[in-house]
């Protein structure tokens, strides 16, 4: 439902489906009688139904289409030759045919109402313990199909179907494969303040269905418009070989052009046999974003449908670009000209002529021998060759630079074009002419000279004004984020293998030994060794103090265990209370109910009667002279008692839910230790009923009690970490911060990252980190890698930033940028990959990234 409410659609082939019919066809099998299916029946689901068909007409039209579907399949063994007949037969997917009479009636949306038939005649079906037999399980099931028999279902390939709900692991072993091969950076962009990282892999591994999928993404799709396409496009990779042809492809979505080109040996449609020789034209395969290109040098040759060479803003030219005969170089500029539009153009523009629609601009050749351009008509005065510029007007620096270089030389000016490109060169003759398209005077080297300076300068110095207002930025809204003070993980000593049980045994032996900053930082840079989390983790979370004596610590654990007991016995004592209460209430509910008595009427007869009753002796009794105000301060406190019971007993409920589901599958969770984990909860809200419990309290106290494993210390350490979390659970205010730190620390290290954020639907909101920061990452890791971040969060607050989670947060989004890039996610997409993601990630790798990234803000706020 998420994924066609989010898509608009909901694609046949998807393996949301295939999940669903398999799970649906669980639930009808499941306490299936064995009359039904038969004892050498193999296909349960086709004999019920079958069966079903007798009586109920739906269910006898869903076995005349699969029939006619399994009719199909079976005819299509026997066409594998016949190529034409073959594709008009219906495809399905391996794991689609496993549950086809399922999929079948999700399709002809005749899936609900064979399953409520089933329900009301389960009896005659299946047995007592079966799902569709229960009186709620059953209908429940036959309800919930209604939303998805209603849905549309497609079979239009695009691009993106297979890759719109991959799971998160297929997408990161995606990127690991290809990551280094598919994309190109051009040398001249700006180094990005956070680095890409990238992997490598073989292109011997990539898998099948990734070629697939690729060659289909070079046609129209949801994602991306098809402005133009045109094969046998002649391209030379290297200079050691010869040119091959290719597919040309230029694709527009929402912010980028996108210009491919892919060889014919890659889209021959027998992409399922790639040996490893076809293999290396992955290599040859470009694709150029356009936003890197300033200009396109255009020579049309007699012989030929023209060449196009690009030209980046370094001045970098790609492979030339050779088109058949038949106008498809004009016809690739006027697509191109179209997608630049609105916010881009080219210079100069196309010209619209009457009758013909686009064509080029009617420049005349500048005669060599007069100072004054030539006025002859003929046909042949007119320029051959182009260069275009393409103009962002929107983008003030390049305007700038562009302006000065038009001051030295006017290039726009009705003369030929100047081509510099190679091809102009590589085809010169031998006595120094240009050859045939190309034969028009150069300009002089020192204009050209002055040209490129005059556009360096300029680049160099609106390039260094935009760097120091981004410094200024980062002064503004990062600075409180991180200490001043850069703590290195070098000195005074190598911190990398973290706290060593040799450096805590002399710490404990002689405090002096060790100051408490150095124990933070090789906490912050190694960790704590895990067998001497028990110890450690006290100091860390304050219960005690590092500078503590031995003797001061014991006094400590000694008034915690006082405390705690005490702790103990009231709110035990209030659980009797309360418990005795509600057995009461609900015995009494249920006679009244019996009786038909009002449900309002036996409480307030009661409570009148105590209030009678009291007054009557206190009015009666000669000793008393203030006993109207006596009873007046009683009943303030009866009240108070009641509401505090009341409190007690809804937290009480709540703890109870949680605790029962707390880690279940964790070794350590028995029965027993589960029952700590209670008491400890139940403490904790007992001397916090104003803020009471909120869900996930839960889960930041489990691993607490699994490496104290003490029910006192881990009860004063939930304490001490609570003075910090608390602020995070929705009565107080810590999260709104945390999204908008973090929407400061992505706009600012990650613009890329931060502009897709805001144009797929903007989740610039970052409430996909709302668990993250509310348990401090502890659902998103195992337990391992949890005790390692805890430990590095809480001495980070001593030697980096007390802000640790927010770069911990921007680790794991940095880790995977260039899948969310590449796969162009939204906020549902983004969800729902880091949901599949968690308790996957590599923790080491990402503390590492976040040290790294306190770092570095640290360093651009000195400015160093």
């Amino acid at each position: 439902m998420e994924e066609a409410v989010t898509r608009k659609f909901v694609h046949a082939d998807s393996s949301h489906v295939i999940s669903f019919c398999a799970v649906v066809e669980a639930c009808v099998l499941h306490g299936l009688k064995r009359r039904i299916a038969g004892l050498l029946c193999t296909n349960k689901v086709a004999a019920l139904f079958m069966k079903v068909s007798k009586t109920f007409s739906p269910a006898e039209e869903l076995c005349r289409k699969v029939q006619e579907l399994e009719q199909l399949i079976e005819n299509s063994s026997s066409l594998n030759n016949d190529r034409s007949r073959q594709s008009r037969l219906p495809y399905l997917p391996p794991q689609a045919l496993k549950n086809l009479w399922i999929r079948t009636a999700l399709m002809e949306k005749l899936l609900d109402k064979i399953v409520l038939y089933l329900v009301e005649n389960s009896s005659a079906f299946y047995d007592k313990e079966a799902m569709l037999m229960d009186l709620v399980d059953g209908p429940i099931l036959a309800s919930l199909l209604v939303g998805p028999c209603a849905l549309e279902y497609t079979k239009v390939k695009t691009s993106d179907h297979f890759w719109t709900d991959p799971s998160a692991d297929e997408l990161v072993q995606r990127h690991r494969i290809h990551s280094g091969h598919c994309r190109q950076e051009s040398p001249s962009r700006r180094p990005a303040l956070i680095q890409k990282r990238q992997s490598s892999g073989s292109m011997d591994d990539r898998p099948l269905m990734w070629v697939k999928e690729y060659v289909e993404s070079l046609h129209q799709n949801s994602r991306a418009t098809l402005l133009f396409g045109k094969n046998n496009v002649l391209v030379q990779p290297r200079d050691d070989m010869e040119a091959i042809p290719g597919y040309l492809s230029l694709h527009q979505t929402a912010d980028l052009m996108t210009l491919k080109w892919t060889p014919n040996q890659l889209m021959n449609g027998n992409v399922g046999e790639l040996d490893s020789e076809k293999s290396v034209y992955w290599d040859f395969a470009m694709t150029i974003r356009l936003e890197e290109i300033v200009y396109l040098h255009c020579h049309q040759q007699i012989n030929s449908g023209g060449t196009v060479v690009l030209v980046s803003q370094d001045g970098i030219q790609r492979p030339p670009l050779h088109f058949p005969k038949g106008g498809h170089l004009l016809q690739f500029l006027t697509c191109l000209e179209t997608g630049l539009l609105p916010h881009g153009q080219l210079d100069p523009p196309l010209w619209n002529q009457r009758g013909k629609g686009k064509v080029f601009p009617k420049l005349r050749k500048r005669s060599p021998h007069s100072s004054c351009d030539s006025v002859s008509d003929k046909e042949d005065d007119e320029a051959t060759d182009y260069v275009f510029r393409i103009l962002f007007p929107g983008n003030q620096i390049e305007l700038m630079a562009l302006e000065l270089m038009d001051q030295s030389v006017n290039m726009w000016q009705p003369t030929p074009r100047k081509s510099s490109c190679s091809s102009c060169s590589q085809n010169g003759s031998s006595d120094g002419s240009l050859p045939n398209g190309c034969n028009q005077e150069r300009a002089p080297l020192k204009l050209l000279c002055d040209t490129m300076k005059y556009q360096i300068i300029s680049r160099a110095f609106y390039g260094w004004l935009a760097y120091c207002r981004h410094l200024s930025t980062v002064r503004t809204h990062l600075s409180a984020l991180v200490n001043t003070t850069i703590v290195g993980p070098d000195v005074p000593c190598v911190a990398r293998g973290g706290l060593s049980v040799e450096v805590w045994g002399n710490f404990l032996k002689d405090s002096s030994t060790y100051e408490e900053k150095e124990i933070h930082r090789l906490v912050y840079f190694g960790g704590v060794a895990p067998s001497l989390r028990k110890e450690v983790w006290p100091f860390l979370l304050g219960h005690y103090e590092f500078t503590m004596t031995e003797k001061r610590r014991l006094e400590i654990d000694k008034q915690m265990q006082t405390l705690y007991e005490q702790t103990m016995k009231e709110w035990q004592g209030c659980e009797v209370i309360v418990r005795q209460r509600e057995r009461e209430k609900h015995a009494e509910a249920l006679a009244r109910c019996s009786s038909g008595t009002s449900v309002e009427r036996g409480p307030i007869q009661r409570d009148s009667t105590i209030s009678t009753d009291s007054s009557l002796s206190s009015s009666s009794d000669p000793q008393h002279g203030n006993s109207q105000s006596e009873s007046s301060c009683s009943e303030q406190s009866l009240c108070l008692q009641q509401q505090t019971q009341d409190m007690y007993l809804i937290n009480l409920h709540r703890i109870d839910k949680d605790v029962r589901r707390c880690d279940r599958t964790y070794w350590y969770f028995t029965p027993e230790n589960l029952e700590k984990l209670r008491n400890i909860m139940c403490s904790y809200v007992w001397r916090h009923l104003e803020t009471g419990y909120v869900q996930g309290m839960c889960d930041l106290l489990a691993p607490l009690l699994v490496i104290l494993d003490d029910e006192v210390m881990a009860f004063s350490c939930f304490t001490e970490l609570m003075k910090r979390m608390n602020q995070n659970f929705p009565h107080g205010g810590a999260m709104d911060s945390h999204f908008a730190n973090m929407r400061s620390l992505i706009q600012i290290l990650d613009s890329e990252l931060f502009e897709l954020m805001q144009q797929n639907g903007d989740y610039t909101h970052f409430y996909f980190c709302y668990r993250w920061f509310l348990l401090d990452f502890k659902r998103e890791m195992v337990y391992d890698d949890v005790f390692s971040a805890w430990e590095t969060i809480w001495a980070a607050r001593h030697t980096s930033s007390e802000h640790f989670v927010l770069f911990i947060a921007l680790a794991l989004v940095e880790m995977y940028r260039d899948i969310i890039l590449g796969n162009n996610m939204d906020f549902t997409d983004i969800i729902k990959f880091f949901n599949e993601m968690a308790e996957r990630h590599d923790v080491p790798q990402v503390l590492m990234m976040a040290r790294d990234l306190v770092l570095k803000v640290q360093i651009l706020i000195e400015n160093k």
